[in-house]
């Protein structure tokens, strides 16, 4: 596990723009509830009516597309460098993941939708048996916390997550737009679409902590008689979480918002486990099972259906609440998400965030919501009343029935409110990261001050409109993020698509060169010797014939004398006795002749003379000897 240094920022114009609008919005509230109220029923009217098909369309949208990230090829990147390792462990990032805010939601409405359902059905089943019914009411139980409300955060904080550490950008929602923008990402334009996040989050974050009073409150009224479930008790608790959010907020993400988390995740399991256990196991077995078969079956025709030839109430008051309340959560869920995921490949990515949250939440309301159900069906009809009149209380009224439900009850109070403080620190703190230019470590005197505008906005909402306000303002406050989630999700696709372009001209250059040096190193071991005979004689000869050339005129010359030396002496003794020979018979007439001659004229003069005579055969005699 690596740990990541981060600049702290200043705040930009962002937070001198968002915190005043939002600080007027608390006061209008608390001097004009009424006013706020109508005017709030005014704006959910028109946005139902008109954007209703809008909210249901777009999450249908962003399942499919973050589904397909995982499964084609853009699954490979990484939300990071190349040689980048996740910053928390699984099991700590998966706490940090529902402590941020989400598990709120699932505690609150584990117990109340099912119930809810039951009683108040989808038009479609209004008339159908019990059984129908509360199946009906399962399915969409889990149809509201599984695949669509993880897709939309997934679909921000990837984005966010892939500017960030890959890109370098700031953890800004206008950096997303970077590559459609180009330079007006960081303009007025860029600053106007962070702006329209920061309201849309802070009235997400605020609907949060509403329901977290609400529950705290029920719960406390629930165990110990002299607390009223009031107003006046919910801001009570609003106040102190408040103050109690800053200790967590003044230590960090490091060592806050993880321990906590992890307390959290431990206590829930605990929680889910004992339920499962002390409550009808089998039946939650079966429910679990058939829940996700049913799911599976109709998920396509229930994130399309807007019943068009009825009312849409049912749809308006919950499908399409809770998609507005999980886009609004997106900017806050997205950048804490996008945070705690650095060094994470997408694929990994989406099945931490997508697909084990929706296992889970099938899990978790089939245990609690099929265990409230299951004690209804068998007569309990306190309960249901409960639940239609209180419904923060649902939860602590089916584990009423349960063994040691006291101090089941004492642990889901202590989950709500270690809930409650993470979800406000980690609100703070993405609304901090958010007004200071996308710094990751903004300043503590920022998140108070966002700490504070949340839980002013969740206070005049509950006492304005009680659980009807926080609906209202969810779903009014993000239609405008929702086009902004439209366009970001092309941006997304136009990075990813040129970086996955790189990164495969990369991973080619690197195996070839992978290839060659492991062939050529295996090659040059086995086939050298071989090769280097070969190669010797062709080369060899085609030397010779080139070199021949060049040297036999200049050796010609010096050859040649020093042959001509050898073979004279050799020849010498040869042609001289051959010449010798020659010279004889040639020579020998003539001087045969010469020598007759020369005796002829000796012979004449010894007739004259006898001396001469004498002398002449003496001279005979000497010749004859010879």
């Amino acid at each position: 596990m690596k740990k990541y240094e981060y600049e702290t920022k200043k705040p930009n114009i962002v937070f001198y723009i968002s915190a005043p609008l939002v600080a007027m919005f608390v006061l209008w509230g608390f001097f004009g509830p009424a006013n706020l109220q109508a005017v709030s029923e005014s704006a959910l009217g028109f946005t139902l009516n008109t954007f209703g098909w809008f909210y249901m369309l777009s999450t249908a949208i962003f399942i499919a597309f973050v589904l397909f990230l995982a499964i084609s090829p853009f699954g490979k990147l990484k939300l990071g460098k190349a040689d980048e390792k996740p910053e928390y462990k699984f099991f700590t990032w998966l706490g940090m993941l529902f402590s941020a805010g989400i598990g709120v939601g699932f505690v609150f409405w584990g117990v109340a939708e099912p119930v809810l359902y039951f009683f108040d059905p989808h038009p479609d089943y209004v008339g159908a048996s019990e059984g129908v019914r509360a199946a009906a009411g399962l399915r969409y139980g889990v149809f509201h916390w599984a695949l669509h409300p993880w897709a939309i955060f997934s679909l921000v904080a990837l984005t966010l997550a892939y500017v960030q550490f890959r890109k370098d950008q700031p953890a800004l929602i206008s950096s997303a737009f970077q590559p459609i923008l180009g330079d007006k990402a960081h303009g007025p334009f860029g600053k106007g679409i962070d702006t329209l996040a920061v309201l849309a989050t802070s009235t997400g974050v605020a609907t949060t902590f509403g329901l977290s009073a609400l529950q705290i409150s029920g719960g406390l009224s629930y165990l110990i008689d002299w607390i009223p479930n009031t107003p006046t008790t919910q801001l009570t608790i609003i106040a102190i979480v408040t103050v109690l959010f800053i200790f967590s907020a003044a230590t960090g993400v490091n060592k806050g918002i993880k321990i906590l988390s992890t307390i959290n995740l431990t206590i829930a399991s605990i929680l889910l486990v004992f339920v499962i256990i002390m409550g009808p196991t089998l039946f939650i077995a079966q429910n679990f099972v058939t829940t996700i078969g049913g799911y599976i079956t109709n998920v396509t025709q229930m994130s399309l259906d807007l019943n068009p030839f009825g009312d849409g109430e049912w749809l308006g008051n919950n499908t399409i609440f809770f998609w507005a309340w999980h886009i609004s959560w997106a900017p806050f869920m997205g950048i804490f998400i996008a945070r705690i995921s650095r060094g994470r490949t997408i694929r990994e990515f989406v099945a931490g965030v997508l697909v084990v949250p929706s296992l889970l939440a099938a899990l978790w309301f089939t245990a609690f919501g099929g265990t409230a159900l299951d004690m209804i069906l068998s007569g309990n009809d306190e309960i249901g009343d409960l639940v239609m009149n209180n419904v923060e209380v649902a939860l602590f009224a089916t584990l009423g029935n349960l063994p040691l439900s006291f101090i089941m009850s004492v642990l889901a109070v202590i989950l709500i409110v270690i809930f409650f403080i993470t979800s406000a620190d980690s609100a703070s703190y993405v609304l901090g990261a958010m007004t200071s230019a996308g710094s990751l470590a903004p300043k503590l005197s920022i998140k108070v001050i966002w700490g504070f505008l949340i839980a002013g906005t969740a206070s005049v909402l509950l006492v304005s409109g009680g659980l009807e306000g926080l609906q209202t303002a969810s779903i009014v406050a993000a239609l405008p993020f929702a086009l902004i989630m439209i366009v970001m999700l092309f941006s997304l696709l136009i990075m990813m698509g040129k970086d996955l372009k790189a990164d495969r001209l990369k991973v080619t250059k690197r195996e070839r060169k992978r290839v060659k040096d492991e062939v050529y190193g295996g090659m040059k071991e086995n086939i050298y010797d071989d090769f280097k005979d070969e190669a010797y004689d062709e080369i060899k000869d085609e030397v010779y014939e080139q070199v021949k050339d060049e040297v036999y005129d200049d050796f010609k010359d010096e050859a040649y004398d020093d042959i001509k030396d050898k073979v004279y002496e050799q020849v010498k003794d040869e042609v001289y006795d051959d010449i010798k020979k020659e010279v004889y018979e040639e020579f020998k007439e003539k001087i045969y002749d010469d020598l007759r001659e020369d005796i002829g004229d000796q012979l004449n003069g010894e007739l004259e003379t006898p001396n001469e005579d004498r002398s002449e055969e003496e001279q005979n005699d000497n010749d004859k000897k010879r």
